[in-house]
């Protein structure tokens, strides 16, 4: 076992991607392994049973929720005071974790739910991106003036669902939330932290990250 903490992460998934932002802005040192998860590891099964990204494996136990590994590198070091939230940004979270993230699966994998309406869905998550433009027009992060745990936690999976329809989503008049995405998109965090790895095999050079 590595003295750093093993982070299983596949870069494009929206759970990974936060954990590895909170990680980058905390600093804290873990070894990466890029995996595919068409094509699992057994040390990573092994680590982790259920299979899914991203994962911590330390000396200490195993974190295998997005959100609870972004909680524990900034409860190390916060140097940007990310964690500085109140109660409502942790429900808004919940909200993305919850209703939003539902409703944008059934729009993306609209063909896995037949017995959902497209439409119906991408309308439900439409109220919580309302919600987010509301506070954008108020401010330039979801929580006041900077980039709070909120913006890092929910911005992956609102980037996903304007990905689905770029076009239809441009044309929403979303202006601020449109505004905050397009530059957490081209922020230096997020570029450094979608920068592309081999999958990891076993006795491979060690992938600190950060770099």
């Amino acid at each position: 076992m590595s003295e750093r903490p093993i982070l299983w992460s596949f870069r494009r998934c929206p759970y990974a991607m936060r954990a590895r932002l909170a990680i980058r802005a905390s600093g804290v040192p873990v070894v990466l392994r890029e995996i595919v998860l068409r094509d699992k590891p057994t040390a990573f099964l092994d680590a982790s049973p259920k299979g899914t990204v991203p994962v911590i494996q330390a000396n200490t136990g195993v974190i295998e929720e997005s959100r609870d590994i972004m909680i524990w590198a900034l409860s190390q070091n916060d140097p940007a005071h990310w964690l500085d939230v109140p109660q409502d940004g942790h429900a808004l979270i919940d909200q993305c974790d919850g209703p939003f993230k539902a409703a944008l699966d059934h729009t993306k994998y609209a063909v896995r739910f037949p017995d959902r309406d497209p439409a119906e869905e991408r309308e439900k998550a439409m109220v919580f991106l309302r919600d987010l433009n509301a506070r954008l027009t108020e401010h330039r992060f979801l929580m006041g003036p900077d980039i709070r745990l909120p913006d890092m936690a929910i911005f992956p999976f609102v980037r996903q669902f304007a990905n689905t329809d770029r076009a239809w989503f441009d044309a929403q008049g979303l202006l601020s939330l449109t505004a905050w995405l397009d530059g957490l998109l081209a922020s230096a965090d997020f570029l450094a932290i979608m920068a592309k790895y081999q999958p990891w095999q076993p006795g491979q050079d060690p992938v600190n990250f950060p770099p």
